[in-house]
């Protein structure tokens, strides 16, 4: 027993020590595009994600990671470590005259690429950038030594019209035809972001370099279209309907360890008609609907599968940091109907939001939507598998319970490339890092100390400190407080009992909302891009 206590004290030791430059690990950052917290396979998904579940079984589950609630928030933040006010995306890409509202990347922040590629990295992006790049904000602009991206998102085939359709492609600051040659059209999304990463990430070995790869999926985000195959093997499935499903995802979390069994399950909203009561022809277009988009989840299972395939066949898979996570909860935008436009609903030409049913499902067990900070719109998953440095979780990976935010991206990104970050960057002084690496909780050595965490967007607003959680939805919403430990659901709101908590918190939210540049809010809004 004393040798196995010493042995455990020793590799504990090393996980702590600095890495040399050739152990430095290269890190891969997938984000996905409007996926919700149960729509794979860890976090209790029906649909098929073998490749996701083996990750996270060689690796680690968080159950408590956040993002921003929306996409360009989202990714300003994980790109810079701040709050995404503060580096100018507090709402879209709209320049709306205040300073965190400028919908673009700002000069007082600086990219995980720009720092990591000053640490000797090659920088790689693929996938949808939406953070700026109507006002000039682009990825080689921003550190990123290869890339191959959409201005913003919805694009998906090589072929596509309609919504999206005019959207353009650029390599390494180009503009390319979406028919180029070079890509095997005709492409799906997916495949396209993968592949090219994979061709970009073989330059970085040749030149005998760690590299920094953001992998940025446009999937599952709306319009919402799949290869048909694929969509063939769904159809049929969702028949149980949203009422069913949600149960049966629910059960999944309880049995995994996910969530506490003690957590009520959010009920079905009024607004959401009971599945039971719908007629056979609208539950045949939901159905068709969801398996739409359960087909789009499973093409980027299959391309996770892909990407790791390549790190193996290239001795590079167990020094290589892999993570994936949603940009926001699932999308509830298009009402209670949804979208379901198109000859053939699904294909390259089609117009399909899943809309705020499924939506529903998608978040399992929580409250609320993409825009909104209760659970359902900032809770994602995430899932980090590193050979060399994180222990395997057993048969189906380890939970870790930790409050996280995407904030501390760029501080583990720091940490484990050995890299400085900066105290001013072209001249102008920078915001320092907001959040904290995750190394201790990967490699579990080492302390991660607990926080407040923040979020705004919208007028949506909350603060989590320990387990107590504010949050108000809207500017003129009121105030509601839930203990997360007991109550992750939402369901019980403490307010009334608890005002000085309420106070409290209230208070310190509108501090860190002055320090952070999500006051002064814009005078006038814009419209959307």
């Amino acid at each position: 027993m004393t040798s196995f206590r010493l042995l455990s004290a020793f590799f504990a030791l090393l996980a702590i020590l600095p890495l040399s430059a050739a152990e430095r690990p290269n890190i891969v950052i997938i984000m996905v595009d409007d996926m919700g917290f149960s729509d794979i396979g860890p976090y209790g998904s029906e649909i098929p994600t073998p490749h996701l579940d083996a990750l996270a079984a060689g690796g680690v589950k968080f159950s408590q990671f956040y993002n921003t609630g929306r996409c360009c928030p989202t990714r300003a933040s994980l790109l810079t470590g701040l709050y995404s006010h503060q580096a100018g995306v507090g709402w879209m890409t709209n320049d709306q005259g205040a300073p965190g509202y400028r919908g673009q990347l700002n000069d007082r922040c600086v990219t995980i690429a720009e720092v990591l590629g000053q640490a000797g990295y090659f920088t790689v992006m693929t996938g949808k950038w939406h953070v700026g790049f109507n006002h000039g904000v682009t990825p080689w602009g921003r550190g990123f030594d290869r890339s191959l991206n959409l201005p913003a998102g919805g694009l998906h085939f090589s072929n596509q019209t309609g919504p999206k359709g005019e959207t353009k492609l650029f390599m390494n600051g180009n503009e390319v035809a979406r028919d180029d040659p070079q890509f095997n059209p005709p492409w799906y999304g997916s495949d396209l972001w993968t592949e090219q990463g994979i061709r970009f990430v073989d330059e970085a070995i040749e030149q005998e370099k760690p590299f920094f790869w953001y992998l940025a999926h446009v999937a599952p985000h709306f319009p919402c279209m799949a290869p048909e195959a694929t969509i063939a093997k769904y159809r049929g499935k969702y028949l149980d309907g949203w009422d069913r499903l949600r149960e049966a995802r629910y059960a999944r979390q309880i049995e995994s360890g996910l969530i506490d069994s003690s957590w009520k399950l959010e009920p079905r909203p009024e607004p959401i008609p009971a599945w039971d009561s719908l007629s056979p022809d609208l539950k045949r277009r939901y159905d068709d609907m969801m398996a739409i988009y359960a087909a789009m989840i499973e093409e980027v299972d299959k391309n996770v599968g892909k990407l790791v395939s390549a790190l193996r066949e290239r001795n590079q898979l167990d020094n290589t940091l892999i993570l994936f996570l949603s940009d926001n909860g699932g999308n509830a935008e298009a009402g209670i109907d949804g979208r379901y436009q198109g000859d053939h609903p699904g294909d390259p030409h089609s117009n399909v939001f899943i809309g705020r049913c499924w939506a529903h499902l998608n978040n399992t067990p929580f409250r609320k939507y993409k825009h909104y900070n209760h659970e359902g719109g900032i809770a994602t998953p995430l899932i980090a598998h590193w050979p060399a440095a994180i222990p395997a979780g057993g048969d189906d990976g380890e939970w870790i319970d930790a409050p996280t935010h995407l904030i501390d991206l760029m501080p583990t990104c720091v940490d484990l490339a050995e890299a400085t970050y900066p105290e001013s960057f072209h001249g102008k002084e920078i915001v320092p890092m907001q959040g904290q690496s995750l190394r201790p909780l990967l490699t579990r050595a080492g302390t991660f100390p607990d926080r407040e965490l923040f979020w705004e967007h919208e007028g949506n607003a909350a603060i989590r400190a320990g387990n107590e959680k504010l949050v108000r939805e809207g500017l003129r919403g009121k105030w509601e407080l839930f203990d997360l430990k007991s109550d992750r659901t939402e369901q019980n709101d403490l307010a009334a009992e608890r005002p000085g908590r309420v106070a409290k918190l209230s208070r310190r939210w509108r501090q860190w909302a002055k320090s952070a540049n999500v006051m002064p809010k814009p005078k006038k809004r814009v419209n959307k891009n």
